[in-house]
Formats: C-alpha cells, structure tokens, sequence
C-alpha cells in the first residue's frame, strides 16, 4: 500500500482504517466461518492449525520485545507478554485456555503439537518472527496491523462458533472462554498502539516502513485463513 506522507495523525487514521478494511479478516473462508458454513474437515483444520499460533505467540512476541529500543514500546509489549504466559501464574497461560477448546472438540493437544504445519500457517507464522526481528519500523507497523485486525477477527469467529455449534449438536458443549476473553483484551491492544511511532510518527521514512510491515503481515494472515479451506491441497 502507498501512502502520502501525511502528519502524525491523519497517517495513523489512515493506517488504523487501513487495517480494519484488509482482506486478512474479510475473505472468503472467514466469511464463511462467520456464518457457520464452513465443512467438519474445515472446522477441526482451523481448530488445530490456530493452535500452533496461539502455543507459538508468547516466542514471536518476545522477539519483537528483545528488538524494541525504546522503553515505553517494551513496557507495552511486556505486559502483552506477561498476560499470555498467565500474568505470574502458568496454570492461567493463555495457551491452556485453548488446549480446554481442543479438549471439548475431542482433539488431543498434543497430537496438534507434534503434527506438521499446514503451509499457509507455516508461512504465516515464519513471516511474524521475520518482521518482528527486521527494521525496527516495518516491526512496529506488522504488531500494529496484528493488534488492529483482531477485534473484527475475534467477532467473526465467535459468531461463527456459535453458529457451528447450534447446527452440529456434537460440538455444542465446546469450551470457548479461550475466544472471549481475548475480544475482551483486545480493545486495550489497540489503545496500547494508538502512538507506537511516537516522536517518528511525522517521519516519511518511518511511515513507509511501518505500512510495509503491516500490509506484509496481514498478507500473510489472509492466506493463512484462504490455506485452511477444503479447496486446498493439503498434503
């Protein structure tokens, strides 16, 4: 995506907007999802395939964390980090919530751990380490795509949960406390991006790199969520 150089905070206007509008939480397998009309095949694939994300996040965090020099970003970032480990407390790790999912759906979590990556997940999972771990900026700008994605994310999997759910009687009892407490979170996140550039927000340069970083992050989700459909080979 090309953007103008702009001030401070018409650019991050138009990247937060950006971001909502991206095919990443609006293509044709989320929406579908959304509605519930989704095959059994596709559920227990994306039910597994968005476990090795949730067991792998704590480390890419932490990469973005280790390469952030100023000390307000980490501060954030920190706090994000210590949540998802279960704020002091590794019984509360955000992980187990979602092992609690597998469980109810009838999947053992750790077959999913030590099953092979579909390659979308693979590649989207490579592609968060590379950019955390890149400029500085183009970092920034793929947790600010990352963050800034998730509500819309979030609503259209709890509403197609629910949906799946009333039209497949055996998954009714599943356990979903994993998606609704992070819909919960997630408007903190945004407010925690809100300034990530700081006092390089009017830097063109910076601007660049940052929409790079959160167009080329959200790319990569969006074939995330096409790799997971049936029509895909998945060999």
């Amino acid at each position: 995506m090309e953007v103008k150089v702009q001030n401070g905070e018409d650019f991050y206007r138009t990247a937060y907007n950006f971001v909502k509008k991206h095919a990443a939480t609006d293509n044709e397998f989320i929406n579908r999802f959304a509605k519930g009309e989704i095959s059994r095949d596709e559920f227990i694939r994306f039910s597994k395939e968005f476990y090795h994300f949730t067991r792998e996040w704590p480390s890419i965090l932490s990469i973005l964390l280790v390469n952030t020099p100023d000390e307000n970003d980490a501060e954030n970032l920190t706090t994000i980090l210590v949540s998802e480990l279960g704020d002091s407390d590794p019984k509360k790790r955000h992980e187990l919530l979602y092992r609690k999912f597998l469980r109810s759906i009838g999947i053992d979590p750790s077959d999913v751990v030590l099953s092979k990556k579909v390659k979308t997940t693979k590649e989207w999972l490579d592609g968060m380490r590379a950019y955390f771990a890149s400029d500085h900026f183009e970092a920034l700008g793929a947790e600010f795509g990352l963050e800034n994605m998730a509500i819309p994310m979030w609503d259209k999997l709890l509403a197609g949960l629910d949906v799946w759910a009333k039209k497949n009687p055996e998954f009714s009892k599943m356990d979903i406390e994993y998606f609704t407490f992070h819909r919960e979170l997630e408007i903190h996140h945004e407010e925690a991006m809100e300034d990530v550039l700081g006092t390089h927000k009017n830097n063109p340069e910076a601007q660049k790199k940052f929409i790079s970083g959160a167009d080329g992050i959200l790319n990569l989700e969006k074939k995330f969520w096409l790799g997971l459909s049936d029509k895909m080979s998945h060999n």
